[in-house]
């Protein structure tokens, strides 16, 4: 993204369109730059070999495939394509993967509720097994989940992935204008609740197929993350085809987090970690880093996978890194962005202290797991289980050495602190840390002279920013245009940086915008 680090913006527009790394140099200075990147590697290469080692298990479970010869091929397939076409690969896959996971999802709900008599059934025998409990509103977050906990902990997670995430953010920065940017937001809005309704009526219909025999308990699977695959195969065996077009639908998931992550990973390393301090490398030079890094990215993502299997549930452990790491992220963006005070000290010593709080509470958590009456762990059934449409024996799986966490710690005496502080709801993650650098880092700031420098108002929040406006359809007053640029000696570029020179432009015609 040329030009970036050599020179500040000039216009109050194309401030708020600049990477969002760059953001932190400019509102701080390179220091915090540099820490927020490396925090940010962290947590992708940590989320992306979880998002890998999911779908495996799914592989694992349907063709009886080797679990980590899946785990590795998997890697090997996302690495490779994103290693060689770049963003713009990563989009136009993502399109197409959308409709094989809508796909499969529908194959699943539609063929369930056909065995399992109508959706009335489907729900009735959740709401019996208390899996339809929507009013819990139990205001302690030391409960597993509860309303509150989804509500608060849910928005500020989800915030962090939406806001402050390069693989999020490189997306907004590639549309053509900040309109098409709003309107892409709006139609990703609609597709995630398809997919998690669809997915919350999967899991329901799971559940009411195996209401009185659990196939986990049972024994017949070697970790609840595959009973989805094994309910695929119960169901679906006799359908030739659309087994394998769940297993799709599963990969089509991870291939297109994977593929961005890796995308975003090899752009975040090249832009704030080569670039700075190799000035005279040459973009096609760059563009070689680039891909060799998205190899590196790949093996150690693969590397990472082999913890995601000691972290015992796929959701929970993602939705912890997300909160551990995530949390801190979002609450050093705010701090520059709500606080006109905050200074660097106070944000770097606010995004380290949300970041150990939230680790110490996060490892805490998975040494010493909260007691039942924390988690509310529901029923499991194996009555039924001498039952016909339960006695299949088609599935050939690989034991997965550990069930739930690995790293758990058995037969202690437990303490308050392991019954209240390590018990928080791992939703609260995100929420903690994010809070944790918001108040140290104002804390920080205060007595080491935030109040005697001067913030460009350009990097905080404006009134225009909060003020609600129905414009999604209006004329633009700005647009981001953009040309393509020659690569010198005639190389090929990496598409991870598309090399593109995004202009604001307002309608006279003056150019306002920074070269990203």
């Amino acid at each position: 993204m040329r030009g970036a680090a050599r020179r500040e913006p000039r216009e109050a527009g194309e401030s708020r369109r600049v990477p969002g790394w760059r953001y932190l140099e400019l509102r701080f200075n390179r220091y915090v730059r540099l820490c927020g990147t490396i925090f940010y590697i962290v947590q992708t290469v940590l989320y992306t070999g979880i998002v890998i080692y999911a779908p495996a298990l799914a592989l694992n479970q349907v063709t009886g495939l080797h679990l980590w010869g899946a785990v590795v091929a998997t890697g090997v397939v996302c690495t490779f394509y994103c290693t060689l076409g770049g963003l713009k690969a990563v989009v136009w896959t993502d399109v197409f993967q959308v409709g094989i996971m809508l796909a499969g999802f529908l194959s699943v709900f539609i063929r369930a509720t056909v065995v399992q008599g109508g959706i009335n059934t489907i729900l009735n025998d959740a709401y019996k097994g208390g899996r339809l409990n929507f009013w819990n509103f139990d205001p302690n977050p030391l409960q597993r989940h509860t309303f509150w906990t989804i509500i608060i902990g849910g928005t500020f997670t989800w915030t962090s992935v939406y806001g402050v995430n390069q693989s999020q953010v490189q997306r907004y920065i590639a549309c053509k204008s900040r309109f098409h940017a709003k309107l892409s937001l709006y139609i990703n809005l609609v597709g995630l609740w398809i997919i998690l309704i669809l997915s919350v009526l999967c899991g329901l219909a799971l559940y009411s197929r195996y209401h009185d025999c659990d196939p986990w308990t049972d024994k017949k699977v070697s970790a609840p993350d595959q009973l989805m695959p094994y309910l695929v195969l119960d169901i679906l065996q006799d359908y030739p085809g659309l087994p394998g077009l769940f297993v799709a639908c599963a990969y089509s998931g991870t291939l297109s987090t994977v593929s961005s992550s890796i995308n975003a990973l090899a752009a975040v390393t090249v832009e704030d970690l080569v670039k700075p301090n190799f000035r005279s490398l040459s973009e096609r030079c760059l563009s070689w880093i680039s891909q060799g890094t998205s190899v590196l990215f790949g093996v150690l993502c693969i590397g990472m996978a082999a913890l995601a299997s000691l972290m015992g549930s796929v959701l929970q452990a993602a939705l912890s890194i997300f909160g551990i790491v995530g949390g801190p992220l979002l609450g050093l963006f705010a701090l520059g962005i709500l606080i006109p005070f905050a200074n660097s000290t106070g944000a770097l010593t606010g995004l380290l202290a949300g970041f150990v709080v939230s680790l110490w509470v996060g490892i805490g958590a998975q040494l010493y797991p909260p007691p039942p009456e924390r988690s509310m762990p529901l029923s499991l059934e194996t009555y039924g289980c001498n039952s016909t449409h339960n006695g299949s024996n088609w599935m050939t799986t690989t034991e997965i050495p550990f069930s739930t966490s690995a790293f758990q710690v058995n037969n202690v005496v437990r303490t308050p602190l392991m019954d209240n502080w390590y018990s928080l709801s791992y939703l609260y993650f995100s929420t903690l840390g994010t809070l944790i650098a918001l108040f140290v880092g104002m804390l920080v700031s205060l007595p080491t002279g935030g109040r005697k420098q001067n913030i460009d108002g350009r990097f905080l929040l404006t009134k225009e920013d909060i003020l609600f406006k129905c414009d999604i359809f209006k004329k633009k007053k700005h647009v981001l245009s953009y040309k393509s640029h020659t690569v010198e000696d005639g190389g090929t570029d990496n598409p991870a940086f598309n090399h593109i020179e995004l202009n604001l432009t307002d309608q006279s015609g003056k150019i306002n915008g920074t070269h990203l």
